[in-house]
């Protein structure tokens, strides 16, 4: 008997895909005195951790001109909500080297998801369709209505 089959840890369903590079803004509960309140937190991952306790991802932000990082579990009930505000382009696992750098050489060049661009195109075809414009196919250029036009040329 395994060990890590008795400490099944359940992931947050709250918590989508995140990979270092990525900018987030993480909701989580914070307990003052008698009270609970949602605090906001936006910053880029600077490190996933994923193993048997169920994982963790540090954020990094500089507020003020310090640096702050904040490490979530994956596994934490008191994050209420993790949205991805962008993908970065990146080449390694951790980024530590982000914490030498100023601001504007800590810039990183946005990741273009290929999921995205369909489902934008599909998007702006389904809005063609509606508004009865003829949409160009997303490979390039000619338009869906152009083949059945020359059809009737050609027959005529």
């Amino acid at each position: 008997m395994d060990i890590r089959t008795i400490n099944l840890v359940k992931a947050n369903p709250n918590i989508p895909v995140v990979s270092p590079g990525d900018t987030v803004k993480v909701s989580y509960r914070v307990k003052e005195a008698n009270r609970e309140r949602v605090q906001n937190l936006s910053g880029l991952v600077v490190r996933v951790r994923r193993g048997t306790g169920g994982g963790s991802f540090t954020i990094r932000r500089v507020s003020n001109a310090v640096g702050v990082e904040h490490t979530f579990p994956f596994a934490s009930p008191m994050l209420e909500k993790v949205e991805v505000v962008r993908h970065s382009k990146v080449r390694r696992a951790k980024l530590y080297y982000i914490r030498r750098l100023s601001a504007k050489e800590a810039r990183l060049k946005e990741r273009r998801e290929k999921i995205a661009e369909e489902a934008a195109v599909a998007q702006g075809e389904a809005l063609a369709e509606d508004t009865g414009i003829v949409a160009p196919v997303a490979a390039g250029g000619v338009a869906e209505e152009a083949a059945p036009q020359e059809a009737a040329k050609n027959s005529q």
